[in-house]
């Protein structure tokens, strides 16, 4: 079938859906529409004439002259008889543990049309943003495929909702979200924060001024006066509350009438210079357990392997923040292991350099050269260890350089449901990370041309097939850190590993890697020193949300993964 997307936003899920739906043998068009006008979903339709209209995540109504015509599937993040536009947040606020997604086909009433599909999920006690990437994509996917497999027999009839049975919740709005640092406790901010993640955070005043908060995280040690900023760490504040502390990671300072969008940063680098009097505490690198202190960065030893595992606000990767991971890798594999795991957790695995730290400083060309100097030193190491076998578990989305570094290593695991944007061309960049080396080596010469051209995403399933990852894990993103480390507890065991490690850096030291880093940076270096270089403003409007016209989702917008 020949399949329309009608999206807001070209998030996680609509390119989990375009790639699956491909997956699948359908024909699938992408469109991203305006919320204020109905125009553009009119034109989309008529110039696509679409089988059937799937819209994974929209903002807006689809006019009544589209949907009497045209089978228009919603797919909505609740159980059946839920509605309104916070679903998810109202979930996570009232410490649902399980709740659901129902794909629907529209028709006059918000959210009220019969029903095609009905999934359920778990909701662990992680932020919204994750559990929509993750168990609630999980939950959709299958939803929207088995919707789809429905309307194409044409033998299905949905079910009608009980029109007394609904429930509509209103917008969650700002004065439900507020933070009481008197009152509140510990778990009480965290929900809080959790069910404001990633947008559109909790609006609050620190040191004075006005800021959304995102991200929260418990702290069960610190302690102080509600409300005071009693410690820094990985680029997070942690504030006091009525029975202990909240690691807060990232910042967005609110709006000004008739200013420009503002976008998040690393709460540190937000309040650059006014936290002199704060102390620093980093959490140690090795661990013996798991310890319930936040920190971005780890390490533990199980059966013979190292696993070092990371997890950075949105996958992106400051200079800082790639320096830090160096450390800890070197540090990884200064210990006497045959395998090293290099990822794992759930969600993001990395997409890249941070463009939002790089956007802020005061001069973004040079920030941009020292990003990408710092993550190709990463990749570098990765490419160059030749004492072990390395594994990037790749728990969640990955995109650019991010790709990359996962492709550094000598395996690629990748659970199921993920997706993955190997390209940089949306940015307006020529890529580095030894790019032009892991990926034609994977995939082959005429394949990696392809995918950086098209600019698509891939699922981990075609992935697979590529060769971009060795094996795909079908599991809940809650158990996919122990999976990963059952099978690399096996993969240290098998007498065959030490062979190929031995085989691993007879082959290294036969590769030159110098010339692939010299020619990309070249290609890299002209882009961020020419201020009229289309990136420069394509990152802008990233960072700042601001979407491009209506139209396909091919167009210079970077995935937001």
């Amino acid at each position: 079938m020949h399949i329309l997307l009608l999206a807001s936003a070209f998030n996680s899920l609509t390119q989990r859906v375009q790639a699956e739906l491909r997956d699948h043998g359908h024909s699938v068009a992408v469109r991203l529409v305006h919320e204020d006008t109905d125009g553009s979903v009119r034109e989309a339709v008529r110039q696509e004439r679409p089988d059937l209209v799937v819209a994974p995540y929209l903002r807006s109504a689809i006019p009544e002259d589209v949907w009497s015509l045209h089978t228009c599937l919603i797919v909505h993040p609740g159980p059946v008889g839920d509605r309104g536009p916070s679903s998810l947040d109202w979930a996570v606020h009232e410490g649902a543990d399980r709740w659901g997604v129902t794909v629907l086909q529209a028709n006059a009433e918000m959210d009220a049309g019969d029903v095609w599909a009905s999934v359920s999920c778990t909701l662990p006690p992680v932020g919204k943003s994750d559990l929509y990437r993750n168990e609630v994509s999980d939950a959709a996917m299958t939803a929207v495929l088995m919707a789809v497999g429905r309307f194409a027999s044409g033998t299905y009839k949905p079910s009608p909702q009980d029109a007394g049975a609904g429930r509509c919740r209103p917008l969650f709005r700002q004065s439900l979200r507020r933070i009481d640092w008197q009152v509140d406790s510990t778990s009480t901010v965290v929900r809080k924060l959790r069910a404001a993640d990633s947008q559109p955070g909790v609006l609050d005043e620190v040191l004075g001024d006005e800021w959304f908060l995102h991200g929260g995280y418990p702290e069960p040690r610190l302690s102080g006066r509600p409300g005071e900023i009693v410690a820094t760490r990985d680029g997070a504040i942690c504030r006091a509350t009525t029975d202990g502390a909240v690691w807060i990671p990232e910042l967005r300072p609110r709006r000004a009438p008739g200013g420009p969008a503002t976008f998040k940063l690393p709460a540190t680098v937000a309040l650059a210079g006014r936290l002199s009097d704060v102390p620093a505490l980093p959490a140690p690198l090795h661990r013996n357990g798991h310890e319930d202190t936040w920190t971005e960065i780890g390490y533990r030893e199980e059966a013979g392997t190292g696993l070092l595992s990371f997890s950075f606000r949105g996958g992106a990767m400051s200079t800082e923040q790639c320096r830090r991971l160096l450390r800890a890798y070197r540090f990884a594999c200064s210990r006497p292991t045959s395998v090293l795991v290099l990822g794992g957790g759930r969600d993001f695995f990395s997409n890249g350099i941070h463009l939002n730290v790089i956007e802020a400083a005061d001069d973004p060309g040079a920030e941009s050269w020292a990003n990408i100097n710092a993550i190709d030193d990463l990749v570098e190491a990765v490419l160059t260890t030749t004492d072990r076998l390395v594994v990037s578990a790749v728990a969640g989305n990955a995109a650019a350089g991010g790709v990359m570094l996962a492709l550094a290593a000598d395996e690629v695991w990748c659970r199921a449901g993920a997706v993955l944007n190997p390209h940089y061309r949306l940015m307006g960049l020529y890529g580095s990370e030894y790019w032009t080396y892991s990926l034609p080596r994977r995939v082959g010469a005429a394949a990696a041309e392809r995918l950086m051209q098209d600019a698509l995403p891939v699922s981990s399933t075609a992935a697979h097939g590529l060769g971009l990852v060795d094996s795909v894990i079908a599991c809940a993103p809650e158990v996919f850190d122990s999976e990963v480390g059952a099978r690399a507890a096996r993969l240290a065991a098998l007498p065959a590993t030490q062979f190929r490690i031995n085989a691993k850096k007879a082959e290294r030291d036969q590769v030159d890697l110098t010339p692939y880093r010299a020619a990309e940076l070249s290609r890299m270096r002209s882009i961020f020193a020419d201020p009229q270089h289309p990136y420069h403003g394509l990152r802008g409007s990233f960072v700042r949300k601001e979407g491009p016209a209506s139209g396909s989702a091919a167009g210079p917008a970077r995935p937001r993964v």
